[in-house]
């Protein structure tokens, strides 16, 4: 997992409550094992018409938002299923950053585990962020250190996160990755006990 401390991306609105990780990433692409190659199915039934053809009037599929990292949502984000399919799908489309007043807890935990990271605004901030970035290529600037999100127009926003999942996240761990970094105590935890 890389290591995350500042990112600075486009942003796509997405201003639907209740999105569930079967519209993120539907069922009949979950034939996969690996965590990439999803991107391209991400929101499918949404980005796709029936014959195959992009459907024009999904946000993602306007030019302005195409290059987006960072994806702004309603509430509730990521309900449904507890695979982690539906992060796996957003970080292989590009997004690093997710923003809404509230996401699912499996969900929410999910995205930890796997570089990307949500934050929790007020509505009244998301609703703000909504306006501004309609149909333009606005930028926010994210410091998971500071815990801050700002753009070029002095806009500052402080969000809160968990203290163990930033430091996971900023380190670029996962919780395999936090076990091997004990690798040489647990090698001599093994030979002080016998069990080699």
């Amino acid at each position: 997992m890389k290591p995350f401390t500042i990112h600075t991306g486009f942003v796509a609105p997405l201003p639907y409550a209740n999105v569930d990780t079967d519209q993120m990433i539907p069922k009949q692409f979950l034939k996969r094992i690996e965590k990439s190659g999803f991107g391209q199915f991400l929101f499918y039934d949404w980005r796709y018409k029936e014959n195959g053809t992009e459907d024009t009037t999904f946000i993602l599929n306007r030019s302005c938002y195409r290059s987006a990292s960072i994806l702004i949502a309603g509430q509730n984000f990521g309900c449904g299923s507890s695979r982690e399919h539906a992060p796996w799908a957003l970080l292989d489309y590009g997004f690093k950053v997710l923003i809404a007043p509230s996401f699912a807890d499996i969900f929410y935990s999910n995205c930890f585990k796997n570089g990307l990271l949500p934050i929790r605004l007020s509505e009244r901030e998301v609703a703000l962020l909504f306006e501004a970035v309609r149909e333009t290529s606005y930028e926010l600037t994210i410091d998971l250190v500071q815990q801050t999100i700002t753009n070029k127009d002095g806009l500052a926003f402080i969000f809160e996160t968990d203290p163990y999942r930033k430091r996971m996240l900023i380190e670029g761990l996962d919780d395999i990755g936090l076990t091997e970094k004990y690798n040489l105590y647990i090698s001599n935890f093994e030979k002080k006990c016998h069990f080699l």
